[in-house]
């Protein structure tokens, strides 16, 4: 029995996995020509695609998995008419994705990596120019409340933030935030940040003129996925200093050209799509995605929260 590790895993969900059957790399030099028919599980990260075109090759294919929450880099449609399992890690990374937005907003806010590069850069005296401001009292819009959008609404909340909730299909919004319609969001928030799943209704859906009802003091915030935002109307937005400042973990191309105008300027904070890497996160969504492609391997059953339902 074959499993297909299109990226590598936790060295601790690995070798649960190799208690199933045999690991095969999908660049694997010892390995280039793999036996697609006995391929029963197939499983990525976040860079590896799983297309209906590799379904295709696996006929006795069992499971495919994402260590992770998103699965927009899985056909999930093609698997649901296969009849394949699509395991994930639902709320694996809620806490940990939740606190580096926090670090997003309260440096952005407050100017941490610029002050700290002046400083580095022998400028002390640019202190006397200082414009950064607390998260007390800003308002902060929360687009999508599932288990990030709701750790991150607690959060600010802890800091005094007052918070605007887009809920995701109408979710219900618990007091003390409140749900808005996107137009009130954008008019009103000091700082916009995005939790939202990447379906063909979320794609672009922050455009040029989405970005033209916020504030021009406003600040933007991404750790859900690139494409939500329209990359060209976000450049000219903070080109034309229509944004006080952009921050992201996520980018529509990754990683980014190097002439992208988004790593020349001062008023943008990118990190590279680690903000569910730290050790903890990482080894649970991988160990829990590992036990429970095993589970289905073994003729288990795996736990249901981690069953993709479309």
């Amino acid at each position: 029995m074959t499993i297909l590790l299109l990226e590598s895993l936790h060295p601790d969900a690995e070798a649960l996995l190799a208690e199933a059957g045999t690991l095969v790399r999908a660049k694997d030099p010892n390995a280039p020509d793999c036996d697609f028919a006995a391929v029963r599980a197939i499983l990525t990260r976040g860079r590896g695609r799983i297309p209906d075109a590799l379904l295709t090759r696996c006929p006795q294919l069992q499971a495919v998995a994402r260590a992770g929450v998103g699965l927009d880099n899985l056909d999930t449609a093609a698997a649901a008419r296969r009849g394949i399992p699509v395991v994930f890690a639902p709320g694996g990374n809620s806490l940990t994705v939740a606190e580096h937005t926090l670090a997003l907003i309260l440096d952005l806010v407050r100017g941490i990596t610029r002050c700290a590069n002046q400083v580095a850069a022998g400028r002390w005296e640019d202190r006397a120019f200082y414009q950064g401001n607390e998260i007390r009292g800003l308002t902060l819009g929360v687009l999508g409340f599932g288990a990030i959008g709701q750790r991150v609404a607690r959060l600010a909340d802890a800091f005094g933030m007052r918070v605007l909730v887009l809920a995701h299909r109408n979710q219900p919004v618990p007091a003390p935030y409140q749900a808005t319609a996107l137009p009130e969001l954008l008019r009103t928030a000091d700082v916009v940040t995005l939790h939202l799943p990447l379906t063909p209704q979320t794609k672009g859906l922050l455009g040029t003129n989405e970005l033209a009802a916020m504030k021009p003091t406003a600040f933007l915030v991404n750790t859900a996925r690139g494409a939500l935002l329209d990359g060209t109307a976000l450049r000219t937005a903070l080109a034309a200093g229509k944004l006080a400042g952009f921050a992201a973990d996520v980018l529509e191309q990754e990683p980014p050209a190097a002439d992208d105008p988004l790593l020349r300027s001062e008023r943008v904070l990118l990190t590279p799509h680690n903000a569910s890497l730290t050790a903890l996160t990482y080894r649970a969504m991988c160990v829990d995605t590992a036990r429970n492609v095993k589970a289905i391997l073994r003729g288990q059953t795996p736990e249901a929260r981690h069953i993709f339902r479309g």
